[in-house]
């Protein structure tokens, strides 16, 4: 068949972007190690005296070593059925704020 509908290769094969279920040991440690990075850079602000709003909402987040692996790799979502699901799964998950999660899960 010739046409916008023809059989091409991707579309036969299945899914394009294949994400894995779980955080490899690599991942996690990236992960780790931009929270830390995030949490140097909200206490270089913080020394440099100067005093904004996202400097005292961002003084109000847990720090890396504070927060249990838990929350580190995965986040809330009520669609789940253990109500979390892998931080990798969210959508521009490096670039977003994901520290906190609702109490009680």
């Amino acid at each position: 068949m010739f046409g916008a509908f023809r059989p091409t290769q991707p579309s036969m094969v299945g899914l394009l972007w294949k994400t894995p279920w779980k955080l490899s040991r690599t991942r996690k440690a990236n992960v780790r190690a931009r929270l830390k990075r995030v949490d140097s850079v909200i206490e270089a602000v913080k020394e440099s005296g100067v005093q904004c709003a996202a400097l005292t909402k961002a003084l109000e987040l847990p720090k890396e070593h504070e927060m249990p692996a838990r929350d580190k790799y995965t986040v809330f979502t009520r669609h789940a059925k253990g109500y979390r699901k892998g931080i990798h799964k969210v959508p521009k998950w490096t670039r977003l704020t994901l520290r906190t999660n609702p109490k009680g899960f």
